[in-house]
This record gives structure tokens, sequence and C-alpha cells, in this order.
């Protein structure tokens, strides 16, 4: 038995033909930002691996990566209050360029002793900067650009040695550098769409400032995974927890690649599932399915239902999911007989919103902050732990994986579980289900699903008066819900034509019951999250 959770890929997840000591990699150095996720995106983006680590990595961790360049990330504190996060100077004597942002420009700034102070003039938002265009850094911008900015604090003196390339109307230090020992500094974000030419100033960073070669492909992480996962488990078997999702489908396809018949995968219908998935996740991946693997499907709709009955609290509902599918894979796992490894559809969305350095906990996926902290396994084997979304769906299509799987519609582990905001009851699954399979059926009508990220229907725990045929009502509101997103960590909502929204709604009314109201949520992440709950 093992208590704890292991991360058994954590820092070493993609193994090229390169050793560690030769594969270029970027480390993104969290001081608590909120886009330290995209920072990492727009390296990858570049074709080059980046990594997100807390700042209490220790300089000996960061020698030992061997990164090629390191990025500093904004974060909400002042590098003046005495409880706010720094680090060893020394780390801007190791001769590995840095790019600080935000806080990290500030930061950069305190500790080789330049001046930071609270700013005559916050900026907040669309900002526009004059940069100076012979700076290695703004190599191709225009000399005037806008960016997206977030600060109350600014460089009111840089360190000596710095120049400064780049002033907007109310910050004189908006970017700085001292590029002859290659620190590079700005107090805005590249890393958010909403700075125009941000894309282009992190690939200078990136190819011109820490002289990446870009070789980081996903058929290279597929062939590598692939090995390491061989190498790693042998002749011995593991579980995989099979859910019918993107996710959980590539890990699969890619674990029985790496060892066949000596994976065997477990798909647990919680009846949290949407309308008929149960059916459809056996027929791709059970007998007679295009793929030959062993594969269990375990009906435990009322052992979910009884855990949950009575819990509203949306964190507490994830806890119990991700326990309760764990119980069961270890029961299955006894019953299969010597299995060492669990595998997850693990992606780096879910270890960040889960907590990972200084970031907050945004909600407690059901396979990372959601799991119990004693699994009857060896080790947990994430494949995917370090792919963005998009990622996983490029290592899908490697995979060989069919379209109408890679693409398909996100679910969330914890599937209706989170989609029923306070107590779930087989009732109000029922109700969801039918409301949800309307909605998608509307949308793909409309030729609308291919272009939103993800779209869905959720039940509110609102219950308001209405009349249908003459008869008063007191039935529950329908929150219908599509954002347009790539990454999945950040999201607009999607335009959909009145017209279409008021099918859905008729139809949600007439032909559910237990319905009276039907709403359509606008709300973008950040603030909200993609999911209701």
């Amino acid at each position: 038995m093992c208590c704890q959770k292991f991360d058994c890929f954590t820092g070493r997840i993609f193994r090229r033909e390169k050793t560690d000591m030769e594969r270029e990699t970027v480390l993104v150095l969290d001081f608590g930002g909120q886009y330290n996720q995209l920072i990492a995106r727009c390296v990858r983006e570049c074709n080059v691996y980046a990594e997100v680590h807390p700042y209490t990595m220790t300089m000996d961790e960061i020698l030992k990566m061997n990164p090629k360049g390191i990025i500093f990330t904004g974060g909400p504190n002042s590098v003046y209050d005495s409880t706010s996060p720094h680090y060893d100077p020394a780390i801007f004597d190791l001769g590995i360029p840095i790019l600080g942002i935000c806080y990290g420009s500030q930061l950069m700034a305190y500790l080789l002793e330049g001046t930071v102070s609270t700013a005559p003039v916050s900026e907040y938002g669309k900002t526009t900067v004059s940069v100076n265009t012979s700076s290695r850094l703004f190599h191709g911008i225009e000399e005037t650009t806008d960016v997206w900015m977030s600060h109350t604090d600014y460089i009111e003196k840089v360190p000596d040695g710095f120049m400064v390339t780049a002033t907007s109307k109310d910050c004189p230090t908006a970017a700085m550098e001292c590029a002859g020992r290659k620190l590079y500094a700005t107090q805005f974000h590249p890393e958010v769409s909403h700075t125009r030419e941000g894309r282009k100033i992190i690939s200078n960073f990136v190819y011109t400032i820490c002289g990446c070669a870009g070789d980081w492909k996903m058929d290279s992480f597929v062939e590598a995974k692939i090995r390491e996962i061989r190498d790693k488990v042998g002749d011995r078997k593991a579980l995989c927890a099979l859910s019918g999702g993107v996710d959980s489908s590539v890990a699969a396809v890619l674990m029985s690649k790496a060892i066949g018949k000596n994976l065997t995968c477990v798909f647990v219908d919680h009846g949290l599932l949407r309308k008929n998935e149960g059916d459809e996740v056996e027929a791709v991946f059970g007998a007679g399915g295009p793929y030959e693997m062993n594969f269990i499907r375990v009906n435990a709709q009322e052992r979910f239902y009884e855990k949950l009955a009575g819990v509203e609290e949306p964190e507490k509902k994830r806890k119990i999911i991700g326990e309760e599918f764990i119980r069961v894979f270890e029961a299955e796992a006894k019953k299969i007989g010597a299995v060492d490894f669990l595998v997850q559809g693990t992606i780096y969305p879910d270890v960040i919103e889960s907590g990972l350095g200084e970031s907050a906990v945004i909600k407690s996926h059901h396979n990372v902050g959601g799991l119990p902290s004693c699994v009857d396994f060896k080790e947990i084997i994430e494949p995917l732990r370090m792919l963005f979304k998009d990622e996983v769906r490029k290592a899908g299509r490697e995979l060989g994986i069919p379209e109408y799987l890679v693409g398909r519609q996100p679910f969330p582990g914890p599937g209706l579980g989170v989609r029923i905001v306070g107590e779930v009851t087989a009732e109000k699954v029922r109700i969801v289900q039918d409301a949800d399979f309307i909605f998608r059926e509307e949308l793909e009508k409309a030729g609308l699903a291919g272009k939103a990220g993800q779209y869905f229907a959720a039940l509110s725990n609102m219950r308001s008066v209405g009349v249908m045929g003459d008869f008063r009502t007191y039935d529950y509101a329908v929150v219908l819900r599509s954002v347009d997103t790539d990454d999945f960590m950040t999201a607009s909502c999607t335009e959909i034509p009145f017209a279409v929204l008021q099918k859905c709604m008729n139809r949600i009314i007439n032909e559910v019951k237990g319905v009276n109201r039907v709403l359509f949520d606008l709300t973008s992440k950040p603030p909200g999250t993609i999911e209701l709950e």
C-alpha cells in the first residue's frame, strides 16, 4: 500500500533521443502569477519545451535542469514587502538568459539594487507603449504597440548597467534590459492575447536570445513516451482509468501501444455521464471496437449516488467522486491480480488548477487534488501530465486515433456531478442529460459544434414559478454554456445566434420534464471556470 500521491513524470515527462542535459527547456519560475501556464504555452508554440516550477526550486535543481532560458512570472505581491517571494540574486550570474514579466521584472530590478515603488498611476488593461526596436527582445516589433498591463508598482530606477527599452504614458520603465548579462524584463504581459505582438516577443526571447533550435514536436514526444513507458513498466501490469474522454482515451491508446495486453482499461459508469455515453464508450473500446484492449465496464451508478447523497459543496463532491473512483479501480485490480500501476489521463491544466507552487487551488481535479491520500497501487502513471488540451489532441492524431474521438467535447472526470449545482440525485442527472443532449444536437445542426471549444447544459439549484398549459409549475432552471478556447486555461463566451438559443430553450422546456426556465451563461474564464459548479 502506497500512502502518497506520486508525481512520477514531473520534470521527466518528455524523454527524447537527447539526454535531459541536451534537451532544450525553458524554465518558467512561478511567483504566483495567474498567467504562468500561458507563458509555458507561448514557449511551446515556438516548438521549445517549457515547464512551470515554483520559485522555491533551488539553484542546484535549476542547474540540473540545464535550461536554455528562465522566465520569471508575474505575481500579486510587492517586491519590497518582507513576506513577498524572492530568489537568490546569484541566479543572475549563471549566464542563463532571464526574462522577467510584471512582478518578475520588478523582482529583477529590486534584487539588482534598482528602485521599485508604488506607481503614481496604476495601469490595468490595454496600454500603448513605445519600444526600442534595436533591442533583441523587440526585433521586428512596431515602434508603438498595444500591450496588456496589470500593476500598481513600477520600476522607478533601473539597476546599474540596465537601459530602458519601452515606456508608456504612465510607466517610465515598461521594459528594461542588460543585454551583456542576457537579462530582460517587461512590465507588461507578452503572454496574453491582448498584447498584440506578444507571441513575437516571446519568440525573440526563445530563439534570438536563448538560442533555441525549436525541435520539440509532438511526434518526438509520442515515440519517446512509448519507449519510456516500456522501460518503466516492463512485463508488469497496469490499469488505465478510462472515461472515454479525450485525455483518458489518448492515455489508453498510448499505454496500449507501449505495453499491449499488460494494460487493462477499466471504464467506471458512475451514473454521471452524458446521455447514452456509457454505451458509446463501450462500443469504441470494448469487444468488437477498433482497439484490441482488455476492457472492463463497471456499472457503479447506485454506489456513487449513495456517496453523494446530501452533499452540496462542489469541492467536497469532487473529492468524494475522486476517492470512489480509486476504490473501484482498486477492487478491479485485485480481481485482475498483481497490478502495479494506475494510469490516468491527467493533463497540465488539471495540475495547474489543483495548485502548483504559489498558484491558488482553483478546483481539485478528481485525478490530482481529488485523489485520496492512500492509493493501493505502487505508482500512478500520468503520461500526459505536462500537456495542454490542444497538445493532447495532437498526440492523439500522431497515435492514429480517429478525429471523432480526438476532437470530442471535453468532459470532466466527476462528470455531471460538477454540472449539477447542489445535491446530486438520479432525477437531476436525468434532467441535465436530456437538456444537454438537446443543446448539443441543436449546435451541431446549426454548424456551431466544431467552432466552440466546449459547450454543455448544466442544472442550477434554482427553482422558480412558471406557467405551462394554464397550470402553475415550480421547476428547475437549466443553464446553457458554450465557450471559445484553445488551451482551456482562458475562455470567452461563444456568440451563438439568438434564433439557435431560442430553439434550444423551446425544446428543453417542452421536452425535458422538470424544467421551466433556460438561462445562457455569458461569463468568461477568468473570472469564472468553464464548468458551472
